[in-house]
């Protein structure tokens, strides 16, 4: 099922349809609160959930909703949806700081994705190596308060492309 699929999103009244954002990567969900970076574990560019990654030499990173690529990094992406709505995607804590080593990109600014499309590859394993945090905080950035529910609970281990966050417009 697509983000945009009408059957995953019915639209409040007077209202923007429920976005629904899927895991990038395979791995374990965590609060916000444990992501080693202020800006994530505050919420201060908006609330989410992080996905700490399976610790393999190579992980997919696909694309959580339908959108266009607003901007893409090596180790972050963020993607614009109809609506005005964006969500962000950060590999990692810090990883700028490996100037793309351990990283490959799949796309470029511009382009359209389907949720589930690959947008970057990456070494959870060589983050690691590198003494850097492996989380993965999953934004939706400038979201209101209370407009996000959690589909997943903190603790539970999730594959690539299943259903993370609902985000009622």
């Amino acid at each position: 099922m697509s983000a945009s699929d009408p059957a995953a999103s019915d639209p409040p009244l007077g209202g923007a349809p429920t976005l629904r954002i899927l895991s990038p990567v395979a791995g374990t969900v965590r609060p916000l609160a444990e992501v080693p970076d202020p800006v994530f574990a505050q919420e201060i560019v908006g609330p989410g959930l992080a996905v700490e990654p399976l610790l393999t030499q190579t992980q997919r990173v696909l694309a959580p909703v339908d959108g266009t690529v607003a901007a893409v990094h090596p180790h972050a992406f963020a993607l614009e949806v109809p609506g005005g709505r964006a969500v962000l995607v950060h590999l990692g804590i810090d990883t700028v700081g490996l100037a793309g080593q351990g990283f490959t990109v799949h796309v470029s600014a511009g382009q359209t994705v389907s949720a589930g499309d690959r947008l970057l590859t990456w070494s959870p394993l060589d983050v690691h190596a590198a003494g850097l945090s492996t989380l993965c905080p999953v934004i939706a950035l400038s979201a209101g308060p209370g407009t996000l529910e959690p589909l997943v609970a903190p603790g539970d281990t999730v594959a690539a492309g299943t259903p993370l966050l609902d985000w009622r417009g």
